[in-house]
């Protein structure tokens, strides 16, 4: 299995002509101004450009621009769009600043006339308002229903849930209504799980306001509610309209759940792009410090990263599994503490850790990959070891019931040769996991 893993991994960094999305980025006129919107100017001290890898060229494509948008002398802020390749489900994933001010990139994608806008306590004070108005301006036909649900991950469940379902029902939405999910990774997959069994499925759209959900949660189709014995044990795969990331929401985010989503941003460099790792190690200053143009380019690469991997394995019979490194001791850390004591990011970052520790016991890995690991996730003030109170008993207990197990075997997703390499499988020396629980573990 492990050599089935790697041979599908090195077959899709290896040909550039499989990429399965493509770039726009609407306010080019040139190639070279397309770089440039992408990449900030060399004047900025604190950003150092990634150059791209010819591995992992991507298929780009400028147009002169945007969509027109409902004011006569806008403009389109939109700075990148990145297409999610699924054939008749395909959809963009529109990137830049202030684009909750352009009420046609939301109105495009409603599908009918009725609205169920899902948010929580949190975000619906900052942008509920706003995200009514670019849903209806100039647009009398639609109307807008809204539910606001509790903020934190304790929340992820089924009762909390039905609380969607209950405001669906109540409105007298049909099958031709649009759900539109506005916050974080929490409420993305909540509103998506509700969308995909309200009626048996209706048309749902990603607004996602953390960097957590902007640069991985919002972009798949994963969606879910945790159950008391384990995380996203309960979901579905269903796909949105569009997902419109308005980095400017990030200004209203807290550093602990901005450093949160950095543990997702470094997963893709450890995994399939080295390049932009190593860019990673030269910026990480500066996407802390919400350097817009740093921000922006953490958040695009990852889209692009998460985008190949849905359009090559949408429902993760193999290679979209890589996409959770460190997510199976993470997970376990989140269910063990109770969800919400740890940020997501923080789980997966000290599970990240442990799978970099665990593939060097096995060999895989030299030890400077493993330094590099702890040092990335150390620079971004997260957790870089389990919390006290996770026995090996209690991982091993969670872990037991993950949804990588397959026939009893518990599989992971481990790093294996130079930075940028890994493989998901089942064929490993349990000594090694024993040792890394030892290790991380209380006793």
């Amino acid at each position: 299995m492990a050599a089935a893993a790697s041979s599908l991994l090195a077959a899709a960094a290896s040909s550039s002509s499989r990429a399965a999305i493509s770039v726009r980025r609407p306010r080019a006129a040139s190639a070279a101004a397309a770089a440039a919107a992408s990449i900030p100017s060399s004047s900025r001290t604190s950003f150092t450009p990634l150059r791209a890898s010819p591995a992992r060229a991507l298929r780009s494509r400028v147009v002169s621009s945007a969509a027109p948008a409902m004011e006569p002398a806008a403009v389109s802020r939109v700075s990148t769009v990145v297409d999610v390749d699924l054939g008749d489900r395909s959809y963009p994933i529109y990137i830049g600043p202030g684009l909750l001010d352009e009420p046609d990139l939301l109105q495009r994608h409603v599908i009918g006339k009725r609205v169920l806008v899902v948010t929580n306590t949190t975000v619906a004070p900052l942008y509920l308002e706003k995200v009514t108005w670019a849903l209806t301006h100039q647009n009398p036909n639609v109307s807008v229903e809204s539910v606001i649900l509790p903020d934190g991950e304790k929340y992820k469940d089924m009762d909390t849930l039905m609380k969607v379902f209950d405001k669906a029902v109540e409105s007298r939405l049909d099958r031709r209504c649009t759900f539109v999910a506005l916050g974080g990774g929490v409420i993305g997959d909540m509103c998506g799980f509700a969308a995909a069994a309200f009626l048996r499925g209706v048309n749902f759209i990603q607004i996602p306001t953390t960097l957590m959900a902007q640069v991985d949660s919002s972009v798949g189709g994963k969606t879910g509610i945790n159950h008391p014995l384990g995380k996203n044990l309960i979901g579905a795969f269903y796909q949105p309209q569009c997902v419109l990331i308005d980095t400017e929401t990030l200004n209203t985010l807290p550093d602990r759940e901005l450093a949160s989503g950095v543990a997702e941003v470094v997963k893709y460099g450890l995994i399939r792009d080295a390049p932009f790792f190593e860019w990673q190690e030269k910026n990480m200053a500066a996407i802390l410090a919400r350097e817009p143009s740093a921000l922006t380019y953490a958040i695009k690469r990852s889209c692009e990263n998460k985008a190949e991997v849905v359009a090559q394995d949408e429902k993760e019979s193999g290679l979209r599994a890589t996409l959770n490194l460190g997510h199976t001791f993470g997970h376990a850390i989140e269910t063990g503490l109770g969800y919400g004591e740890w940020l997501h990011g923080e789980a997966v970052a000290a599970g990240t850790v442990m799978a970099a520790d665990m593939s060097y016991r096995l060999g895989w890995i030299d030890e400077s990959i493993k330094k590099r690991t702890f040092d990335i996730l150390d620079q971004a003030k997260l957790p870089v070891t389990s919390p006290k109170g996770m026995t090996v008993e209690k991982f091993r207990n969670i872990m037991a019931v993950d949804k990588k197990v397959a026939d009893g075997l518990l599989r992971l997703i481990l790093l294996k040769g130079p930075l940028g390499g890994c493989v998901f499988t089942g064929e490993y020396d349990r000594k090694a996991l024993d040792e890394t629980l030892r290790a991380f573990c209380d006793n």
